[in-house]
């Protein structure tokens, strides 16, 4: 009876390390994707000694109705096979996100890729965006001046990443009608939203579900020694 109650004290402190383990991870984890890939981007800018891109959530919403329009174009070597209509950004894309169009800005190029899977931003900065140096070439542009960057998940589908780049001057150019308090984001997210992601790094849901689970059954093992 002694061993016994060793044992699952023991296994009780494993369950309790791992779990807090993994909810830290889950917490650390909580925030904007789209917005790490900004700051990814400017880090790897100012490594080359090239002024950071001011983060625009005009833009970043822009990329992620971008991306959204883009379901069903993911090729088997994961090539984006979609390219929307350049009409589309002042007559589709700013009205949804509500950006004002006499402030809609030059955009100076973009970037689009996509996965399979949800990858961490650090990733799906190097295995997604920028793959060769021409991709490369085109975040150290020095005619930049903002960036935005939207990304989206499907049901039983790949992820895709967009990100936007504009010369605009700073809070004067894709500016979101009343701070983009109207915007309806039901999937994804973008850099520089007010909004929580949706349907974004699900994975670590299940990792987290998936030690709740080993250790349950492991307790109830170690419960019926027969």
């Amino acid at each position: 009876m002694v061993t016994m109650m060793k044992k699952l004290w023991f296994c009780g402190w494993i369950l309790l390390c791992h779990l807090l383990l993994a909810a830290v991870v889950c917490s650390k984890n909580h925030g904007n994707p789209a917005n790490d890939l900004v700051d990814i981007i400017n880090k790897n800018r100012t490594a080359q000694k090239l002024p950071q891109l001011n983060g625009s959530p005009g833009l970043g919403c822009m990329a992620l109705q971008y991306v959204e329009l883009c379901k069903g174009n993911c090729s088997n070597n994961n090539a984006v096979n979609c390219k929307p209509p350049e009409d589309d950004f002042t007559e589709v894309f700013a009205p949804n996100c509500g950006v004002e169009l006499p402030t809609f800005g030059t955009i100076t190029g973009h970037i689009v890729g996509c996965q399979s899977k949800y990858m961490e931003p650090s990733l799906a900065f190097s295995h997604v965006l920028v793959k060769d140096k021409k991709t490369l070439s085109l975040v150290r542009n020095k005619s930049h001046s903002e960036v935005g960057v939207g990304l989206v998940g499907f049901h039983k589908g790949p992820f895709f990443w967009c990100v936007l780049f504009s010369d605009g001057k700073t809070n004067s150019s894709f500016v979101l009608e009343d701070q983009g308090k109207g915007i309806k984001q039901k999937k994804g997210c973008y850099s520089g939203s007010a909004f929580p992601c949706n349907g974004v790094g699900h994975g670590r849901t299940a990792v987290f579900l998936n030690y709740i689970i080993i250790f349950s059954l492991l307790f109830i093992f170690l419960l019926n020694p027969n």
